[in-house]
């Protein structure tokens, strides 16, 4: 790919979204989109797949401020003719001297499409030796961080548990195992730069830095390509990994595992893998923290006369007491049998159990009789529910 066709390529089109869209507007634009076009809900469709691998390179790049600031900055810069033109295969000539116009990969100048370090940022360190410019091109080109969701009944994401994830990703070709040299060979350093990557050429006053043309900029020459994955490293496969979701994570939190995201160029690190965790509702418990609640229902008497009540917890049950008297709506905390705590603290959180009077829809003749004699009794001895309400 030259460096006009990079450099002309629309992320944010590619996206849907604008350049001033936000964070939140792009990710929210790339879920949907990879939702569509992920290779599992396209089997077959070669289409579909070549969107997704854009749509993916788009979100690596602008879903990282440092990566999009680059992007942005690269893209007026060229667009307005600067740099005498570079990017549009023009020549360079600060001072008058002479220019150079060569055609280089541009994911070599740039670094592969959302692979972390060596990225974008590379092409300023190169075209003005920012930073000694050599160093920018032999780090390792780290590959991206990936994002997955997954969604948890209630019991498990209180309690943790153990569930495999499918995705189809970049990962390390497993014939060269990332080298990216065919099996029994190794890469061998560029003779040209001595595995800086970069060449350093005088124009006029200035001194500049530009990819070395043996290497293309990686600072290693292969000369026995690996025939599974082109000399890359990389191969696109679809793999299971196992992820233990630990006791009370909650909805929407992000669980990261290191090195599980896109694999690094020839063998450099991984990215990670962020999950976000996704619970459902339960039918009788709901969460406040660390806190488990639920609603138990009572009748009068049992508030009147108090009682011990058996209530469900998330590893058995346990015996709940009201005491006489007991209000309705009153809540009462069982300590301890809540969520389980996350970090050194350790622990669990309470069980809030709010009782709730039932009101029964119909009585037999027997008890009909004797609630109206209770009634009475209310009466004689004046007992008045609205003594002192405010309505009275």
């Amino acid at each position: 790919m030259s460096q006009r066709e990079w450099i002309e390529k629309d992320f944010y089109k590619e996206l849907g979204v604008s350049s001033t869209a936000t964070p939140d507007e792009i990710k929210k634009a790339y879920r949907k989109l990879a939702r569509d076009l992920h290779p599992d809900s396209n089997p077959g469709d070669t289409k579909a797949e070549e969107r997704f691998k854009t749509v993916s390179e788009a979100n690596a790049v602008l879903s990282d401020p440092a990566k999009r600031k680059e992007y942005d900055e690269t893209r007026r810069l060229f667009a307005g003719g600067g740099a005498g033109g570079y990017g549009r295969g023009g020549g360079f000539s600060p001072g008058g001297g002479g220019g150079f116009s060569q055609e280089f990969n541009i994911n070599d100048i740039f670094g592969q499409a959302g692979a972390g370090d060596g990225g974008l940022g590379d092409l300023f360190g190169g075209l003005f030796n920012r930073s000694g410019g050599g160093r920018a091109a032999t780090r390792p080109r780290r590959g991206s961080d990936v994002e997955t969701e997954t969604t948890l009944g209630f019991r498990e994401a209180a309690q943790g548990v153990t569930v495999p994830l499918r995705m189809t990703s970049p990962s390390p070709c497993t014939t060269c195992h990332g080298s990216g040299a065919k099996p029994g060979t190794s890469p061998r350093v560029c003779p040209h730069c001595n595995g800086a990557g970069v060449v350093n050429r005088n124009q006029g006053a200035f001194g500049f830095s530009e990819p070395c043309d043996d290497c293309r900029g990686t600072g290693s020459i292969i000369d026995d390509p690996c025939t599974d994955c082109s000399g890359t490293g990389i191969q696109n496969r679809t793999r299971t990994i196992t992820v233990r979701i630990p006791p009370g994570v909650s909805d929407g939190q992000k669980i990261r595992l290191a090195g599980q995201g896109e694999a690094g160029l020839r063998g450099a690190p991984s990215g990670d893998l962020f999950v976000t965790v996704h619970v459902s509702q339960d039918k009788v418990f709901g969460r406040q923290g660390d806190d488990l609640t639920l609603v138990l229902p009572v009748s009068y008497s049992e508030l009147v006369l108090g009682t011990t009540v058996s209530v469900p917890t998330l590893d058995g049950r346990v015996g709940v007491k009201v005491p006489p008297g007991t209000a309705d709506g009153r809540t009462l905390r069982v300590r301890g049998r809540g969520v389980p705590k996350r970090g050194a603290a350790g622990g669990a959180g309470d069980l809030l159990v709010t009782v709730k009077v039932a009101v029964p829809q119909s009585l037999d003749a027997e008890a009909t009789e004797a609630l109206k004699k209770y009634q009475e009794a209310e009466k004689a001895a004046g007992y008045d529910p609205r003594s002192g309400w405010a309505g009275a």
